[in-house]
């Protein structure tokens, strides 16, 4: 049984260490690291404090801002709208709306307003859309953005800002998640700093995206200022024209184009002050689809794109990504080993019994939120089910192959 308590001790340490440990390390290496002068950590989590002044009235790069779309005909005009808003001078900003086999009046629409290009592409999945946008684009920093995400009128400088520096080789932005219909969206400049959630409609629930982002972003702001981030968002990033990979179908931007970065010696930063907004699903269920179709792409990414392989990773950047991406992505895996393990403990002291109690509590806790909306209990079923579409991703991917073809999540248009 010694073996077993080990293999049940070992799968906790690492579910509770990348959850709740990581962050603590973060948050003490941080401030190990402004004692010793080594460098700002607060300005480099936020680069555009300090770039933007040195920046000044220099010269700003030309951007080829990419949209991938597919029938997104509701939104696009609204989208090019707002990128053409932007407080970023016209004749430095190329808009390219890549049209991934729409059957609707994408491209219409999208010409009618004002992009630069309009590609219209057989249907290929959402990279292959970016990668021929990439090929056709003449601006020397690449941005991307969703079809349904809206920019402040200063994101697009406060995004490029930091390639002032020769070593940033990405950079993402903040996005925050607004209520969906019926409710009333805010405008970007009034939002508030917190990120709000919204009445799910499953019995009373509600979506704890919003909450789960501000955990998020606060880990990224931290991993920005050491060694960089280990994930962009679909929302708002942007990359070097002469660093962009051509992905696979099964590639992910938000998930590839960091660590793939990392091995080539360049960094990838997290600026708050570039923010984006847009929807959340409405749903508890529509947000695990969309989780689930995310995690289809991740053997792939994983092994596939060599994430896994430790080669060309600067130490700290290696730290971090086996913490808050390859432990986060095993914790289902994690978690069934270690309520097996427990099960065969029990017998063996009382803190087994209390252990397996716990494990059973959480995920009845998920279940009865469905019935009983109460925050602790939304909040169980948002980790187990975010937790569980990592492995029915996987088992997507091992039914039906390597993704390609994407779709629209449900409720956020």
């Amino acid at each position: 049984m010694i073996a077993v308590a080990i293999v049940f001790w070992a799968c906790a340490g690492l579910i509770v260490y990348t959850h709740l440990g990581y962050p603590l390390v973060l948050l003490a290496l941080t401030r190990l690291r402004r004692m010793r002068g080594r460098a700002d950590a607060g300005d480099r989590s936020d680069p555009s404090l300090t770039l933007s002044d040195r920046a000044g009235a220099e010269h700003l790069p030309v951007v080829s801002l990419v949209v991938a779309a597919y029938d997104e005909q509701e939104v696009i005009a609204a989208k090019v709208a707002n990128a053409l808003a932007l407080e970023y001078p016209r004749e430095r900003l190329e808009l390219i709306v890549a049209s991934d086999g729409s059957a609707d009046a994408t491209v219409e629409r999208a010409r009618a307003a004002g992009a630069d290009l309009v590609l219209e592409l057989p249907r290929g999945g959402k990279v292959a859309a970016q990668n021929a946008a990439a090929e056709r684009a003449s601006g020397e920093v690449l941005a991307f953005s969703d079809a349904n995400s809206a920019w402040a009128p200063d994101a697009l400088r406060r995004l490029v800002e930091p390639f002032a520096d020769p070593a940033v080789g990405y950079v993402c932005g903040q996005v925050r998640f607004l209520p969906p219909a019926p409710h009333r969206r805010r405008g970007l400049t009034r939002m508030a700093d917190e990120t709000s959630t919204a009445g799910a409609g499953d019995g009373g629930g509600e979506n704890l995206e919003g909450a789960y982002w501000r955990y998020e972003m606060a880990v990224r702001r931290m991993e920005s200022g050491l060694a960089g981030v280990t994930a962009g968002n679909g929302a708002i990033y942007a990359v070097r024209r002469d660093e962009y990979v051509p992905l696979p179908p099964a590639g992910s931007h938000d998930l590839s184009l960091p660590f793939l970065l990392a091995k080539r010696g360049r960094r990838s930063l997290y600026v708050p002050s570039a923010r984006a907004e847009e929807k959340m699903a409405p749903t508890l269920e529509g947000e695990l689809a969309r989780k689930r179709r995310m995690m289809v792409g991740l053997w792939d990414i994983v092994v596939g794109e060599g994430m896994l392989r430790p080669g060309g990773y600067p130490p700290l950047y290696a730290f971090e990504l086996a913490s808050h991406r390859l432990l986060r992505y095993a914790s289902p895996f994690l978690h069934l080993v270690a309520l097996g393990a427990n099960v065969a403990l029990l017998g063996q002291g009382t803190v087994y019994a209390v252990t397996l109690a716990a494990q059973l509590g959480l995920l009845a806790a998920a279940l009865l939120s469905r019935a009983l909306p109460l925050a602790p209990l939304r909040f169980a079923r948002y980790y187990v089910e975010t937790t569980a579409s990592v492995a029915l991703g996987l088992w997507d991917r091992a039914r039906h192959g390597e993704p390609g073809a994407w779709d629209k999540a449900e409720g956020t248009r």
